[in-house]
C-alpha cells in the first residue's frame, strides 16, 4: 500500500510553495531540467499521448528572442529568471501513438479529427504542464507560471516548422522570498467541491 508523503513534502510542493516574480542570481543546471522532464513524463495522460513540449529558454540570446513577445508586466521578471520554460502542446501528438500506446491503433482515433486533436493536445498538454510545476518544486526549484505574452509571435519564433503551439510560460529558478506578495485568497472546500 502506498503511504502518504511527509508533511514537509506537501509544504514544499503546495502549502509553502508560491508563484515567484523575483529571482536569485543562481544557475539552474541543465541536468536538473532533464530530471524535471524525466519526472513530468511519468504523469498520466489520455492514451499516454504526452502532447506537452517544453522549450527551456536559458541563454542570453534566447531570452532576447523571447523578450519582445512578453507583456510589459512580465518582461523584466522573465529576463531575470535563470530559465523560462515555453510550455507548448504538439498537435501532431497522435503520430507518436504507435510508439507510446502500441497495443492498439490509437492513431486512428485522432487522424483527420481536428477538434478532437486540439482538445486532447490542449487538455493533456496542460495537465503535463502542472506535472512540470510539481516536479520542479519537488526538486527544489521555484516557479513563476504566467500568461501575458504573444502566443503567435512565440510560435513563429520558437516553433516554426512544427505543429507545436504555445500554451503558457513558466519561469524556473530559485525565488527571492523577500519579494513575494501576500498569498491571494483561496476557495473553501464547499465553494469549489461537493461529495455526492
Amino acid at each position: 500500500m502506498t503511504e502518504r508523503i511527509k508533511e514537509a513534502c506537501l509544504d514544499q510542493i503546495f502549502h509553502e510553495a508560491r508563484t515567484h516574480n523575483a529571482w536569485l542570481d543562481k544557475d539552474v543546471p541543465d541536468a536538473l531540467l532533464h530530471e524535471i522532464v524525466d519526472l513530468t513524463k511519468l504523469g498520466p495522460t489520455s492514451a499516454n499521448s504526452s502532447p506537452a513540449r517544453f522549450l527551456f529558454v536559458k541563454s542570453k540570446a534566447a531570452k532576447e528572442k523571447l523578450k519582445p513577445h512578453l507583456s510589459e508586466g512580465n518582461r523584466e521578471k522573465t529576463m531575470k529568471a535563470p530559465v523560462c520554460a515555453i510550455i507548448g502542446y504538439d498537435l501532431d501528438f497522435y503520430e507518436h501513438l504507435p510508439k507510446l500506446f502500441p497495443h492498439t491503433d490509437a492513431r486512428s482515433w485522432f487522424a483527420g479529427k481536428d477538434a478532437k486533436i486540439f482538445d486532447n493536445a490542449f487538455r493533456n498538454g496542460t495537465l503535463q504542464s502542472a506535472y512540470l510545476i510539481i516536479a520542479a518544486r519537488a526538486l527544489g526549484l521555484d516557479c513563476g507560471p504566467m500568461s501575458g505574452f504573444d502566443n503567435k509571435g512565440v510560435d513563429r519564433d520558437f516553433f516554426a516548422g512544427t505543429n507545436i503551439k504555445s500554451n503558457f510560460l513558466c519561469s524556473l529558478g530559485y525565488g527571492d522570498k523577500s519579494a513575494l506578495f501576500p498569498r491571494s485568497p483561496r476557495f473553501t472546500f464547499d465553494e469549489m467541491a461537493r461529495i455526492i
